[in-house]
């Protein structure tokens, strides 16, 4: 098993020059001001940022003598497409970003017909080391900062807005932190970009918190730190085993805090917020997928306020493991619905560009790198008693 780091944060590799989404309004405001311009000019700044202007020419209401500098030193270039990919007759896009430094992340825009969603990167590749991701295969080259972040949404907003995506202009709905990385292991910046997204033009996106997901593998104490600072966003706990033996397995970081603790933690933000939590679960052929494992998730969900989220696992280049076939599926879902559980099988998309759930590799290349990997045993938890206790 892959060896996870004591501390989460990632090392400060390359991190990007100051950007005005970095900084609260009162440090833009005085960062302005220290350039010779009055403070009032980080608004129109943000402003212009925000609805995804990025030519100094278009920034009319600034004057001409100004928009250079001040775009050089509050608004320098983050992220430089490398390549547009589509799919689904052109209704998903995935767009592979550099970075400053070289690093390379990935975002997806999905459009739907009732909503237009935006799944983002949080860090460049993962610490989280889970074997079926590919991602999570690549290991971790660095956080990326709240500029980087909330700048992916900014220019999927931008996109829809301008029509980029089939079906017209329209606009942008939902963000969902389910790309790249670990978000709550970039907490401090995954938190200013929920800001961002919340609140209000021009300083923000204003998107409600409803439509805004956050996703975990469960690291139990950022999760506590999100319930107590009082956002209602959506949480999603990547779970995708409900014994401790398979997960420690599947999900690494599950040999630090346990089923038990992820779903107490998760619990408590459903108290505190009244939010229903989404349990993600990557459905995988004679892994994680027996009849016997969905009843132990439903004996642990019956009576809670989660939903099952079913993924039918999507494959990676060189992946010994395969998605569970309809039958099965059929049958996991049956099974939780029976222990009075909600569940529903994600409706997959982007598969055919590597931009589905766990694909994303963020490789300059067409085709990800091959990963090849063991077998967990597959074999009933020899520690869970008749009731599903520990």
């Amino acid at each position: 098993m892959t060896a996870l780091p004591l501390v989460f944060d990632a090392p400060r590799r390359g991190m990007p020059p100051r950007h005005l989404a970095d900084l609260t309004r009162e440090e833009a405001r005085a960062a302005v001001t220290e350039l010779g311009q009055p403070a009032f000019r980080a608004d129109q700044l943000a402003r212009h940022f925000y609805r995804g202007v990025t030519d100094p020419a278009q920034m009319t209401d600034v004057p001409a003598d100004a928009r250079h500098a001040l775009s050089e030193a509050l608004l320098p270039g983050l992220l430089t497409v490398v390549r547009h990919q589509t799919a689904d007759d052109g209704r998903t896009r995935k767009t592979l970003w550099r970075l400053h430094d070289g690093a390379l992340v990935e975002s997806v825009l999905m459009r739907y017909p009732d909503r237009a969603t935006v799944c983002i990167s949080s860090q460049a590749g993962c610490g989280m080391a889970c074997p079926f991701c590919a991602t999570g295969q690549q290991g971790l080259t660095r956080n990326l900062s709240a500029a980087e972040i909330i700048g992916q949404a900014v220019a999927a907003a931008a996109a829809m807005a301008n029509g980029e995506i089939d079906g017209g202009p329209g606009r942008l709905s939902n963000v969902v932190f389910m790309g790249m990385g670990e978000p709550l292991a970039n907490y401090a910046r995954v938190r200013k970009t929920l800001d961002a997204l919340l609140t209000p033009a021009p300083h923000g996106l204003g998107l409600s918190q409803r439509s805004v997901t956050v996703s975990t593998v469960g690291l139990v104490p950022a999760i506590r730190r999100l319930t107590d600072e009082g956002r209602n966003v959506t949480l999603a706990v990547s779970l995708h085993a409900p014994d401790d033996e398979l997960r420690d397995t599947l999900v690494p970081i599950n040999t630090r805090w346990k089923v038990g603790e992820v779903i107490d933690a998760a619990d408590a933000y459903a108290r505190k917020t009244g939010r229903r939590y989404s349990i993600e679960y990557a459905l995988i052929r004679d892994v994680n997928d027996q009849p016997f494992r969905a009843d132990l998730l439903g004996k642990l969900l019956a009576g809670k306020l989660a939903h099952v989220n079913l993924i039918p696992l999507n494959p990676t280049p060189g992946s010994k493991w395969d998605a569970s076939p309809l039958p099965a599926q059929r049958e996991f879902v049956a099974r939780l619905r029976a222990a009075g559980v909600a569940t529903t099988v994600r409706d997959t998309r982007g598969q055919d560009i590597d931009g589905a759930c766990g694909q994303l590799a963020a490789s300059d290349s067409v085709s990800p790198p091959s990963v090849s990997l063991p077998m967990p045993s597959v074999e009933p938890p020899t520690e869970l008693g008749a009731e599903g206790d520990e």
